[in-house]
């Protein structure tokens, strides 16, 4: 974990650090330093030179009266890092070990970015210099002109450098850049535009970067950027192009890093490249998903006959296996009532298709979802349309199971000891769980796409409120994590995200929000440190999306994406209508792109998202678009389910040595993932399988359908609290409907709220 830290720190990215964890523990635990100030001053007594006292001071905010007792106790610790002579080469970046036990190699660079630079400042300081003097012209025109003047200053590139593989991508405009690393080992940067202005951006950038170390480059903050909006009308959303461009240049710098030392890189990610023609699969996990989106019309012309004679509805999760989505949208051209979405509107569409009198319901999903269709086809009146599940075992899902455990519902009993509190609790829970936690402590419910407005707005109604989420633990985190950033902003950027409120009530709401930290989506969780580094790595310049429930790393990293304009955080269908706006945005651009999109949930997203892109594609084609754009989607997929055919790779650069290792097919190709959703695909939603569907319409309706009868969606005859769980399980929902219809909570909630140190606790 030392050495993850060291690399997080510099550069927000591996820095090709590998020290002994044990030595940097001990270090970081004796000096307070951290471990990554500890790897920072890893070299030898003769390398700690008083620049490196300027340098903590400055990033570690280490008071200067302790800086020469902690340079002390960093030099008594030094001597357990040995040395490598070898690798002490300018420029290259590199501390490396293939040793094992305390020796641990040193580069120059580390001396070189803590020495005094030859210009004599730092390079965010040179950069804030430069960007300093178009800030204080006197008005938005006289700052033009100095753009126009750095533009003019900027050489062109030749023609054989403005390419695709050149090209920074989120730019509203065509932007260029190369990168070399000088025979000094200093960085040289060249880039271009089809912008004028632009062109000026890239010349502030180009002057305080070109001659800097690339360690330096590295550990430029996005954060020195502040300034590039510069108040400048019509420009201002520019400043994305400069946050991406900044991004690039230390993509390229870090691939040149590699090539110069050696190392392998990392396997890129499969992937899906779809055009308007075409759709090519890369690796192997993206060919199992790619196969089934042009499925077989003999087995689409069939489910569609079934489905037509026996009046059956299907309601489908986007997570379902790309197998059986590929058919039910084809079929959908031949039959209307399928549906593929997330869970919360699978419901809403079933009573309309019982409204428009189909007689069954078909959920493809895991059993939570199909007891809510249940319980909300039974509330609007159609208990006599039957509703099937695909499977006659358990079709659970881990974060509904977490709701039942014995620690949600300590954690929820502690809500109703302190009142006046609000059970926020995730959709994705049993109909059983909402009514018993329910019954014990007001509860809504909520959805990805809606949580963070509905606890915001919870906080506004009522002052002393106390919200409790669950049982989603990253999620929770994650949303702990952006009022926490919302807390840094102005008053106006925290009321562009919820009128109602400002730096004093997002400060005062962040003590009395709590989460349970025991619950997670076996999908998602695998969205951690590793998976994170490789994007970082091989994609810091792509769209990255990520779905509300995924770790912290994932989420960070979309969230930093977010805020330059590259990134999107939210529900699955938050993400889906990200990418297709930014296709649109393309086509609208007029001139040829290439656009990256992380695929940061479950990859069973990829059959919606494929027919999203093509309808936007082919719809630009059909008004005389010209530009060709193209749309690559990549599966960032654990480890977990990857399968080594060599193992001859040494421990010590494991890291970097994973272009051996295939990405075999999901589950239900039975070729070896992890059980436990290691192709990013969920194994309860596997269970769904098109000859399940096919089975359940030739059966419903004949003499043999009462073997279905273990298939039927889950009803509930109990009571809680006086109330049956159906109703009362019911409610929450119902709650949250209100919130979406009208912005706010409903006075019946806040009643309950208000009143429930009267709730009787069962």
């Amino acid at each position: 974990m030392a050495v993850a830290a060291v690399r997080r720190h510099i550069g927000g990215s591996s820095a090709y650090i590998s020290v002994n964890p044990y030595a940097v523990s001990e270090a970081a635990a004796a000096t307070g330093l951290g471990s990554a100030g500890i790897a920072m001053a890893a070299a030898p007594a003769a390398m700690v030179k008083p620049s490196l006292s300027q340098f903590a001071v400055r990033h570690y905010g280490l008071h200067k009266n302790r800086l020469a007792e902690k340079q002390h106790e960093l030099r008594k610790f030094s001597g357990k890092m040995a040395v490598d002579e070898r690798s002490w080469q300018p420029g290259f970046g590199l501390v490396n070990s293939k040793a094992s036990g305390a020796r641990c190699a040193v580069a120059r660079d580390l001396e070189v970015l803590f020495s005094a630079d030859s210009r004599g400042e730092n390079l965010a300081d040179r950069l804030g210099q430069i960007i300093g003097e178009v800030v204080a012209a006197a008005d938005s025109r006289a700052r033009i002109q100095i753009l126009l003047k750095y533009a003019g200053s900027l050489p062109r590139l030749p023609d054989s450098d403005c390419i695709p593989s050149n090209r920074v991508m989120g730019c509203t405009t065509r932007v260029w850049l190369t990168a070399k690393i000088d025979d000094k080992g200093r960085m040289n940067f060249a880039a271009d535009s089809d912008s004028e202005v632009t062109r000026g951006f890239c010349a502030i950038l180009l002057k305080a970067m070109n001659g800097a170390w690339p360690l330096e480059v590295l550990a430029v903050p996005t954060d020195a950027l502040g300034g590039l909006g510069m108040g400048i009308e019509g420009v201002a959303s520019r400043a994305n192009t400069w946050y991406n461009l900044l991004i690039t240049m230390q993509k390229k710098t870090r691939w040149l890093l590699g090539a110069l030392e050696g190392k392998s890189v990392y396997e890129p990610f499969p992937s899906l490249l779809i055009t308007a023609d075409d759709m090519i699969p890369e690796g192997d996990f993206a060919k199992a998903q790619a196969k089934y989106l042009l499925p077989d019309t003999a087995k689409v012309q069939l489910l569609a006959e079934l489905l037509k004679q026996k009046q059956v509805g299907v309601v489908a999760h986007f997570y379902m296996d790309p197998e059986v989505q590929g058919v039910l949208v084809a079929a959908r051209e031949l039959w209307p009532h399928i549906h593929i979405s997330d869970s919360l509107v699978m419901a809403d569409r079933a009573v309309k298709m019982a409204d428009a009198g189909c007689k069954h319901i078909a959920v493809l999903g895991v059993d939570f979802m199909s007891e809510n269709v249940r319980a909300i086809l039974d509330r609007a009146g159609h208990e006599k349309v039957s509703v099937y599940r695909m499977s006659s075992e358990r079709i659970g899902c881990s974060l509904a199971d977490a709701a039942q455990s014995s620690a949600y519902i300590e954690f929820v009993k502690a809500a109703a000891s302190s009142p006046p509190s609000l059970h926020v609790i995730y959709i994705n829970t049993s109909l059983e769980t909402k009514a018993h936690t329910h019954s014990l402590v007001p509860t809504i419910t909520c959805t990805s796409s809606n949580v963070v407005q509905t606890i915001l707005q919870a906080f506004a109604q009522v002052s002393d409120l106390t919200v409790w989420y669950g049982p989603d633990s990253y999620m929770g985190a994650n949303l702990a994590e952006l009022f926490l950033q919302m807390a840094a902003m102005t008053d106006d950027e925290i009321k562009a995200v919820h009128p109602l409120h400002d730096k004093g009530t997002i400060a005062a709401l962040l003590p009395r929000l709590h989460y349970f930290h025991d619950g997670s989506c076996i999908v998602h969780n695998l969205f951690g440190e590793e998976v994170v580094a490789r994007v970082r790595h091989l994609y810091p310049d792509a769209f990255q999306t990520a779905h509300f429930e995924v770790p912290g790393e994932m989420f960070a990293l979309a969230m930093e994406a977010k805020r330059r304009g590259m990134g999107v955080v939210g529900s699955t269908q938050n993400i889906l209508d990200f990418i297709r706006v930014r296709v649109q945005e393309a086509l609208g651009r007029g001139f040829d792109d290439h656009l990256q999109f992380i695929l940061g949930t479950e990859a069973g997203m990829i059959t919606a998202i494929v027919e999203s892109v093509r309808r936007e594609l082919t719809a630009g084609r059909v008004q005389g678009a010209k530009a060709k754009v193209e749309v690559q989607i990549i599966f960032p997929v654990s480890s977990d389910a990857i399968t080594t055919t060599s193992s001859s790779s040494s421990s010590t650069e494991e890291s970097y040595q994973i272009a051996t290792m295939p990405i075999v097919p999901g589950v239900s190709s039975g070729e070896g993932c992890s059980l436990s959703g290691g192709c990013a695909s969920c194994p309860y939603m596997k269970m769904n399988t098109l000859d399940a569907l096919l089975r359940v319409c030739q059966l419903v309706g004949t003499p043999y359908d009462g073997t279905l009868q273990p298939q039927q969606a889950r009803t509930f005859n109990d009571h809680v609290a006086g109330y049956a769980v159906s109703e009362l399980g019911c409610e929450p929902i119902l709650h949250m409907r209100y919130f979406q219809a009208h912005g706010r909570l409903s006075d019946d909630l806040l009643q309950h709220v208000c009143n429930q140190d009267a709730v009787e606790e069962i």
